[in-house]
């Protein structure tokens, strides 16, 4: 059968499966369409980008990252080894990217913070009242629809003129004269990019670790959690009284490393295994399910300067401070969690040099990441602390790209300016 007549048969098998169908009752779904534009050379597998700043890892920090970035003018492009935006906002299904007021008071704004209220104002969701200060802190958790979060992350990275590259990959970095030179991997692709600065975004600084630069990993991780749902249908942003997690059930998936592909893959297996066991215990349908597990830990960066516990506690304000945190000391473990809650007044910052690899030049990283003891990071890695910290570090790599020197040697006034006139709200000493 040639393809015209295979295109024929297929058109009448949607068809008569329409009708029969329609006959029996069910709810059948219009098809519209949509053209997609010609990449250019996309038959070609070799690709060369020159960039001011290029954004590895689209997760919680590094699509803020890109879309601030691309707003203060630098050619940015962003990567991410999976199909969308978002990490563990939307692929992990952790969709209550809090905390963002501490207080009584907002204390992360900005463009995670515009993206987060778009998104539940197109949804029709609501938004907590951040002067009433709640009872228990996962009160103010704002709570989305991963989907639609998502796509609107697109879209603003598209308006910022941010090149998104999906389904890539690093595999070799080398220093140049004027920043780097960047060889990726996808599926039918091999890409160079020439860069000024890189933003480190990937979660556990996997950059930061291929060109050597020292790391910290603790011999046990905290658990992952697969989310999932039995029974009913997933109703995504919208918040019930089961604390944070809305509506999802979670699954511990103890020993879940993001390390690398290995590791990653043999927490999906675990985590998937345990859902399919209880939905033959339960006798109930799975309605909904997780692409990928959760991870709450893996590399922190051994950076120009370690966060502390105490620090972290005490609401320290670092001299180079360029963003906000607040959450409770939340480290899991095998027999669960029993969040630690900071003090009343105390709001924890993030300094520039945190972000920064220890002896390195023209990288930055944001996230999980950031150089920090492991308690402190029990609290510093939720989204919207990492949102901060992604875009004070597009603000720095775009700087420093445009002056021709490093993240760490931009006048932290000029980063405090930038980042007030993209509307994030930066630390001050009393």
């Amino acid at each position: 059968m040639n393809s015209s007549n295979q295109n024929t048969g297929r058109r009448e098998f949607l068809q008569q499966s329409v009708v029969g169908a329609a006959a029996a009752g069910l709810a059948i779904t219009s098809t519209s369409h949509v053209t997609a534009q010609t990449v250019p050379d996309a038959a070609e597998p070799e690709v060369t980008n020159e960039v001011d700043v290029l954004v590895v890892g689209g997760g919680t920090a590094g699509h803020v990252a890109a879309i601030q970035a691309g707003r203060a003018g630098a050619k940015t492009m962003v990567m991410e080894r999976a199909s969308c935006l978002g990490g563990m906002t939307t692929r992990g299904g952790v969709c209550f990217p809090g905390l963002f007021d501490a207080w009584g008071k907002q204390v992360i704004a900005g463009i995670g913070w515009e993206l987060v209220k778009e998104c539940v104002e197109l949804d029709g969701g609501t938004l907590p009242n951040f002067a009433k200060v709640p009872q228990h802190h996962w009160q103010n958790q704002v709570h989305i629809n991963q989907f639609l979060y998502y796509i609107l992350a697109e879209e603003k990275c598209q308006e910022a003129g941010v090149t998104i590259c999906y389904h890539e990959f690093p595999q070799a970095i080398k220093a140049t004269s004027t920043g780097w030179e960047v060889d990726c991997v996808g599926f039918g692709t091999r890409r160079r990019v020439l860069c000024r600065q890189i933003v480190d975004c990937t979660g556990g600084a996997e950059v930061a670790g291929m060109l050597g630069y020292p790391r910290l990993q603790g011999e046990e991780r905290q658990p992952g959690s697969i989310q999932f749902l039995l029974d009913e249908a997933n109703n995504p942003g919208r918040g019930t009284k089961r604390g944070g997690a809305g509506l999802l059930h979670a699954i511990y998936v103890h020993g879940a490393d993001s390390t690398n592909s290995r590791t990653v893959t043999e927490a999906s297996l675990t985590g998937r295994k345990a859902v399919l066991d209880q939905v033959r215990k339960s006798g109930q349908r799975l309605m909904h399910l997780q692409p990928e597990p959760g991870f709450r830990e893996s590399y922190r960066i051994e950076g120009e300067t370690l966060i502390t516990v105490n620090d972290y506690t005490s609401g320290r304000v670092f001299d180079d401070a360029i963003s906000y945190a607040f959450y409770p000391v939340d480290l899991h473990t095998k027999t669960g969690v029993r969040p630690k809650p900071l003090k009343p007044g105390k709001v924890p910052t993030i300094p520039l040099s945190a972000l920064i690899p220890k002896g390195s030049r023209n990288i930055i990283v944001a996230g999980r990441c950031v150089s920090s003891d492991r308690l402190a990071n029990s609290g510093l890695r939720v989204q919207a602390s990492c949102m901060g910290m992604g875009q004070a570090a597009g603000v720095a790599a775009t700087l420093a790209a445009k002056s021709g020197t490093t993240p760490l040697e931009v006048p932290l006034p000029e980063i405090h300016a930038l980042l007030r006139e993209h509307g994030q709200i930066v630390p001050g000493k009393a």
